[in-house]
């Protein structure tokens, strides 16, 4: 019998080194990039490339349009998860589909749809321009790019949250005489709360890194539209010493992000 065990405890860790040796090359290649990243951050100064007038309005911009684009997500996204994860009506798989159609379409897409929408000859911009109101390549339009491309993140999070509330409870809280609001404020919001919080931290990540649907639809003016992702962009062409730092800084707070989305799931996880 012992025997037995011991040549499954050494089958069994026999198959795991090889299980370990098949994943070494993908891992490997997912993790070098970034380890060079930080091997090349060693020789820069990192307080003189960030020093500069340019930089430190893009740092600026990020956070601010970024912080705007995450409150618009949770106020009108809040909604939509809410429609969608509690109520069936026709069409309703059709919009679910249309609001993951940004996380998978290319970003220059994003922006060339975003131009023909609220360009100055585009299907509403051409109304809003007669107003007097001009959208393009201004921080409006960094803000509704980022949006575009990062409020489906909040939605399907929020959405996903609400889905595994007990409708039980609620029904008990009307029963109680609760009314629809309270009901949401006391009872559904706090459940979902985890997941409300992931999903803005994620779409405010996704802000973050935003490049493409930017870079078409709001264009690349230091001071005025130039996000970090896009003085990345102009510092490989002019510096590269600030190209790889402001890199750090959004792969450091990409990592710090993803770290807590899982601590919140996790926990999550744990209370279900």
């Amino acid at each position: 019998m012992t025997n037995r065990r011991t040549d499954r405890f050494t089958g069994k860790r026999g198959k795991t080194w090889l299980i370990v040796g098949l994943s070494l090359p993908m891992v490997s290649f997912l993790i070098i990039p970034c380890i060079s990243l930080l091997h090349r951050l060693a020789s820069i100064d990192v307080l003189d490339s960030l020093a500069g007038r340019q930089i430190e309005q893009a740092i600026a911009l990020s956070g601010v349009t970024t912080g705007i684009t995450t409150i618009i997500a949770i106020i009108a996204g809040t909604p939509v998860a809410y429609l969608l994860a509690r109520r069936d009506f026709a069409g309703k798989s059709i919009i679910d589909t249309f609001i993951d159609l940004p996380i998978l379409i290319p970003p220059s897409v994003a922006g060339i749809a975003l131009l023909l929408a609220f360009g100055r000859r585009g299907l509403i911009g051409g109304y809003l321009s007669e107003l007097g109101v001009e959208i393009p390549f201004t921080q409006a339009a960094v803000i509704l790019a980022q949006l575009f491309v990062a409020a489906p993140f909040y939605i399907k999070s929020a959405q996903i949250g609400l889905s595994s509330i007990d409708p039980e409870l609620e029904e008990a809280a009307e029963i109680d005489g609760a009314s629809s609001w309270m009901r949401f404020r006391l009872i559904t919001a706090p459940l979902a709360m985890q997941a409300f919080a992931g999903g803005a931290i994620m779409t405010w990540a996704r802000a973050l890194g935003e490049f493409g649907a930017t870079i078409i639809f709001a264009g690349n003016f230091p001071g005025r539209t130039q996000t970090m992702p896009l003085a990345i962009y102009m510092g490989f062409e002019i510096d590269f010493k600030i190209a790889v730092t402001l890199s750090m800084i959004l792969l450091i707070l990409s990592f710090g992000v993803l770290l807590t989305v899982r601590k919140l799931l996790k926990h999550r996880l744990r209370i279900l």
